[in-house]
């Protein structure tokens, strides 16, 4: 089946109908409510007019869906309908505030808490409404004295404390839900804040089961490896209850990239990077497709991953998704080389120019020096990944100076896994485990980000990579054990959890691990030599 009618027929099952034209500026949608739309369905009483009230609850369902310009010009047209409407001043707010993907920008900080002091519309009309307003304008006032962790803390407790003020409010139950996940620290594997915020969804969705917020904010809160399978009804849910939204469409595949669920994301993607072009929304667009490389290489649908790389769009504009973008536009380029482990691509990679902005985004350009780096190394050309160190090693530092801390981490993880192999190259093996240990431990020690379906790749899988080659295959075995708990079904850590037992003496572990990897590459479409030798080695006796 021809690649443009596989994607309409998928959306079909899906239950989407999308108009599949080419990219181009004419042909960006506007989102206007329409018969038949589907957001989801929000319940929340404002003091505004009946028409007011039945925009700003499509407002709402837009924002619980992360469509930002959306819902910020649904909130908009709501201050039209109604001038009287404060709380819509409180949606443009939000609209703004993107607690899971990165702080505003200073200017977009002032620009709104000078709205929120000035609006034209009176006072709120009940003490619930200026208990939001109060909230929200916790996080944007003294934005240039406070950091941002400090007024996202401050704005998770004054929405605990409208949540505890209004207990029959679940609209302020969700928002604080939200917030305790934008709180959550990536180095706290205990999940305190992600199972909190849960146990809150959980008392919503009994009563209000087609919330697109309690959906997708469950999958948010079970994204990672050991709670991840308690999202699969939420995850299969969401694009149901929200079809319209591309957000919607693609976050199930969090889930299922947590679980190894490759054909599940795949339509997943599909759907979603269909839904984004029709609307003109190269950011969720880049996103989905970032999602949709991972899923398809995971699988060996080769083919299938060149026809992304070959076509990866171009965003033309800043918007709220620029972030995801950004880091896709780095991303699917450097694993489409790295997974397939074609070292001389990797090498070669072309840095886009005028793509990367550098400063607090310095992690995408750091991807494209982090794949070269790596594959002139697996090339023998140490020369040439030293220079790539070094670039890795500057971007590290500019991140941390912008106070990135995060994404300078990601970067160190990069950095140490890269000059691992440049050791290996050199001879210098004791280095060379020394440093990629630290690089899968430093990696480990942090969750990942919403913004990815995982590392470029992962360093414990680099780690048994490396030990395999210098035949400690018992120790590479425990290390692609290791990593294929976080990230299950991963191809290559498949092959080299096979290989290992392989070597290693472990017959009956080995054909499980083939196995495993065939039943995983179903749909493969391209000749990965590690898939013939499964196959090879699962016919014979």
């Amino acid at each position: 089946m021809p690649y443009r009618k596989r994607i309409i027929f998928l959306l079909l099952v899906f239950g989407v109908t999308l108009g599949l034209g080419a990219r181009g500026e004419d042909e960006q949608h506007k989102h206007d409510a329409g018969p038949g739309e589907k957001l989801g369905a929000v319940h929340f009483p404002v003091s505004c007019s009946p028409a007011a009230q039945k925009e700003f609850e499509r407002a709402v369902a837009l924002l619980h869906s992360f469509w930002y310009e959306e819902a910020e010009k649904a909130f908009t047209t709501v201050t039209t309908t109604d001038p009287n409407c404060t709380m819509a001043y409180w949606g443009i707010a939000m609209s703004r505030y993107h607690p899971l993907w990165e702080p505003p920008s200073a200017a977009v900080l002032e620009k709104t808490w000078a709205m929120l002091e000035k609006s034209k519309a009176p006072p709120p009309k009940t003490d619930r409404e200026k208990g939001y307003l109060a909230a929200i304008a916790v996080f944007y006032r003294d934005s240039d004295k406070l950091d941002h962790r400090t007024r996202a803390l401050a704005y998770e407790k004054a929405m605990e404390q409208l949540s505890g003020r209004y207990p029959d409010d679940r609209e302020a139950a969700v928002f604080y839900a939200l917030s305790l996940l934008g709180t959550a620290l990536p180095t706290d594997k205990t999940y305190a804040n992600q199972k909190k915020a849960a146990a809150i969804l959980d008392k919503v969705f009994a009563a209000e089961p087609d919330h697109p917020g309690v959906a997708h904010y469950f999958i948010h809160a079970y994204d990672s490896p050991a709670l991840a399978p308690l999202a699969l009804a939420a995850a299969r849910r969401y694009s149901k209850i929200a079809p319209d939204s591309p957000h919607a469409l693609h976050m199930p595949s969090h889930i299922f990239t947590r679980l190894g669920l490759w054909q599940d994301s795949i339509v997943s993607n599909l759907a979603s990077s269909a839904a984004a072009r029709k609307y003109g929304a190269a950011g969720d667009e880049l996103h989905a497709l970032d999602y949709l490389m991972y899923a398809y290489l995971q699988g060996a649908q080769d083919r299938e991953a060149e026809k992304i790389f070959r076509e990866i769009p171009v965003m033309t504009t800043t918007t709220s998704t620029h972030f995801a973008g950004l880091y896709a536009t780095a991303a699917i380029p450097a694993r489409y080389a790295v997974e397939r482990r074609r070292w001389s691509e990797a090498a070669s990679l072309p840095l886009r120019p005028g793509i990367f902005p550098g400063g607090r985004y310095s992690w995408a350009e750091a991807t494209v020096h982090f794949a070269r780096a790596l594959g002139s190394a697996r090339s023998g050309d140490a020369a040439a990944s030293q220079k790539e160190l070094q670039q890795l090693e500057q971007l590290r530092d500019i991140l941390a100076q912008s106070k990135e801390k995060y994404w300078a981490d990601q970067v160190e993880v990069q950095r140490r896994a890269a000059a691992a192999w440049v050791a290996r190259s050199e001879g210098k093996n004791d280095e060379a485990l020394t440093l990629m240990r630290s690089a899968a431990d430093l990696e480990d020690a942090n969750e990942k980000h919403p913004v990815t379906p995982g590392p470029i790749l992962p360093a414990r899988e680099l780690l048994g990579d490396l030990l395999l080659e210098l035949n400690q295959p018992a120790k590479a075995l425990h290390e692609y054990q290791t990593s294929l708990q976080a990230a299950p079904n991963r191809f290559n850590a498949l092959y080299g959890a096979a290989r290992s037992a392989e070597l290693s003496g472990e017959k009956e572990m080995a054909r499980s691990y083939y196995a495993k990897l065939v039943e995983v590459s179903k749909q493969a479409d391209g000749d990965r030599p590690e898939l013939r030798q499964a196959r090879t080695l699962l016919a014979s006796k």
